[in-house]
């Protein structure tokens, strides 16, 4: 009998599935953490617009001001049993997580093409008006700094990579064989 991850963390391009991955371990009985929330948060007690652009940018001041790996850290400290956390996006956030018993990094990734249509059907915010803007501000959080957003190689850490290039129910299945 194969032993479930206690500790299922997600990163990923932007529009790739991480959400519907996160939803899939949720209805598994994982508990939701993103650090993004931690962004929220902060964004909220400046009185702060929520926005891809808004989220980057506190991020990156967190880093800089408390430690490349503030956000996992944050997020930890609210993690009380299984769990999936979302939106890993720094080398230092996976090396933390990687210290916690049963962890297991996820990256999830679909084609540019693909996922720019998906973000636009789901109208949030992005900050990126159409697919040149998308693949620019993609770029930006590809290989930053120590306190930036360092996507690829966050990717590259990953245990697995997941494509998502077909369906939900395709997402599901290849899902079911980490928990």
């Amino acid at each position: 009998m194969k032993k479930r991850p206690r500790l299922i963390g997600l990163t990923g391009t932007n529009g790739a599935g991480k959400g519907e991955a996160a939803a899939f371990f949720t209805a598994g009985g994982y508990a939701y953490f993103s650090l993004s929330d931690i962004l929220r948060e902060e964004l909220g007690m400046r009185g702060e617009a929520v926005t891809r652009d808004n989220l980057i940018r506190t991020g990156n001041e967190l880093r800089e001001r408390y430690g490349p790996d503030v956000l996992a850290r944050r997020t930890m400290a609210k993690v009380g049993g299984p769990a999936v956390v979302d939106s890993i996006r720094n080398t230092h956030e996976v090396a933390y997580l990687r210290l916690q018993p049963g962890f297991i990094l996820l990256a999830i990734d679909a084609p540019v093409e693909v996922r720019f249509a998906r973000v636009a059907a789901r109208g949030r915010d992005e900050s990126a008006a159409d697919f040149e803007a998308f693949r620019k501000k993609e770029g930006q959080e590809r290989t930053g700094g120590e306190t930036s957003q360092q996507l690829e190689a966050c990717m590259a850490a990953a245990d697995r990579l997941i494509l998502n290039n077909g369906t939900i129910p395709d997402l599901h299945r290849k899902l079911e064989e980490i928990a």
